[in-house]
């Protein structure tokens, strides 16, 4: 019998937008062939930089699916989202179950889950300061987000110029990268897992979020955590080949 054709959504983090998927989303597409992937912008990013930041992750998820409304692309979404953006998966799942079919949640914190210590590790307040100091310098605050956010940062330092490039074209003010902070850091999820088939993938050395967030979440939730051994927090930049190997495995898995 034929598989039925998977709509995937990918949903990026804080301040962050479609184009910072990178190579990830063509290679996803690529191994997913018989699928149809969507990378979409949280308002306040991307295609959406001019727009108001909602102060919920509640309002997000209603922003996200008004958009696929506009496009008429209809449910059930497999969501595959990271930081920031599984938190809004998250609560799609919960707000709206029909719509969900799976979520695959990256480097996520959540309450009640984790406590903020580990949500966000004290060793980044001295750089997101300076990134906050930097914000308007496009090389300077993507070199920054790179070092938080990846432990292959010498290796994938042509991301810089891409990322600098898309932060003059589509800027995030820094009153909407100040709403984003406070939906994330306001969400409360559900201690109930979601009834669509869920995937957590972690990164043992990630050192934005603390890996005992994911695995606070999957060991509450009751479902599967993968952890890589290497890589920070932005998994799909440092192993992107990982990461779609570990999906491939977990969607061929019997439900």
């Amino acid at each position: 019998m034929q598989q039925p054709v998977r709509q995937w959504i990918l949903l990026r983090g804080l301040t962050r937008e479609a184009a910072h998927w990178g190579e990830f989303a063509d290679r996803f597409q690529q191994a997913l062939p018989g699928d149809k992937v969507l990378a979409l912008d949280l308002p306040g990013n991307g295609q959406l930089h001019k727009a108001q930041s909602p102060l919920s992750v509640h309002d997000m998820v209603q922003a996200c699916r008004q958009s696929l409304a506009v496009r008429v692309i209809a449910p059930p979404y497999h969501l595959l989202a990271m930081s920031l953006g599984a938190m809004v998966a998250a609560e799609w799942a919960r707000i709206a179950p029909g719509e969900v079919a799976g979520c695959v949640l990256i480097n996520t914190s959540m309450r009640p889950f984790s406590s903020f210590y580990h949500r966000l590790q004290w060793h980044n307040l001295a750089p997101l300061l300076q990134l906050a100091l930097q914000w308007h310098s496009a090389d300077a605050a993507e070199r920054i987000v790179l070092r938080i956010t990846s432990n292959r940062a010498q290796e994938r330092s042509a991301v810089i110029a891409q990322w600098a490039a898309v932060r003059r074209q589509r800027p995030v003010s820094a009153p909407n990268a100040l709403r984003q902070l406070l939906a994330a850091a306001r969400y409360r999820a559900s201690v109930v897992a979601p009834a669509a088939p869920t995937l957590l993938l972690g990164s043992q050395q990630d050192q934005l979020v603390s890996s005992r967030c994911s695995q606070a979440i999957a060991k509450a939730w009751g479902r599967p955590l993968r952890m890589h051994p290497f890589a920070g927090h932005d998994l799909p930049l440092d192993d992107p080949q990982w990461v779609i190997d570990e999906v491939l495995r977990w969607v061929a898995e019997p439900r």
